[in-house]
């Protein structure tokens, strides 16, 4: 190992870091820690447990990541944190291991955004280029897919499920799941989010569509759910949008 590490960091001896990797003062490598090329790790940094980091993130200052899940039933067992690249990971963001009641691993992708205080509790399972605005809070077993935003103090329950392209306004709390392209609180069709990452009018049009047939035609959701299959044989949005919403398990926020 020839990473540019300060001499007041403690790196375990079965630590596995690429050489290029840069570890600030007073930081903490578990002996059961990956860390890939390109990556940038602050003071006051912990990394714990089974974690694997990709390449060419950054981790800003009394983060922790990989530490034990906080659940009551974990009882030692070998899960971990699995961490992609490019991602910007700020203060006192917190990231817990799996359980051996789910998949035993918690996932964060690539070219993700959490800002400061963010929780990411075990099991949770984050897809790519999201954003969490400062304080978000995510309970055990949550998923969020790609491109979804966060705002600031956002709340999520457990075993949510927040769609692609979704977004949340600040303080948000879900007990339900968000489908894809959706604002919750405010409500409403993310059609902002939707224009910045290239949607054509056509689908825009498509989903606009949908996301009146599904909140606004005062349909029960099993008619709305017709409804939409229709819509889906010409849109592969509104077919994303009706797949998520069957096999939603909690419900969606209506």
């Amino acid at each position: 190992m020839n990473a540019r590490v300060h001499p007041t960091a403690v790196v375990a001896a079965g630590a596995r870091i690429a050489a290029d990797v840069e570890i600030g003062p007073y930081s903490v490598i578990g002996d059961k820690v990956e860390i890939g090329e390109g990556t940038w790790i602050g003071s006051h940094v912990v990394l714990d447990g089974s974690l694997r980091i990709g390449r060419r993130n950054k981790i800003f200052h009394f983060a922790s990541l990989g530490a034990a899940p906080q659940d009551k039933k974990y009882a030692g067992e070998d899960t971990r944190v699995e961490i992609g690249d490019g991602n910007t990971i700020r203060e006192y963001v917190t990231i817990n291991r799996g359980t051996a009641q789910d998949v035993g691993v918690t996932r964060l992708g690539n070219d993700n955004w959490l800002m400061a205080y963010v929780h990411l509790a075990h099991d949770c399972q984050v897809g790519s280029n999201t954003v969490f605005a400062n304080c978000t809070q995510l309970a055990g077993h949550v998923t969020i897919e790609d491109w979804a935003i966060l705002g600031g103090f956002s709340a999520v329950h457990q075993h949510v499920r927040i769609g692609a392209h979704a977004f949340t306004g600040m303080g948000s709390a879900m007990s339900q799941d968000v489908p894809p392209y959706v604002t919750a609180a405010p409500f409403g069709l993310n059609s902002n989010g939707l224009k910045r990452r290239g949607f054509s009018e056509q689908a825009m049009s498509e989903l606009k569509r949908a996301y009146r047939t599904l909140y606004r035609s005062g349909l029960t959701l099993e008619k709305a759910k017709q409804e939409l299959e229709a819509q889906a044989v010409s849109s592969p949005e509104v077919r994303v949008l009706l797949d998520f919403v069957v096999a939603s398990k909690r419900g969606i926020i209506r």
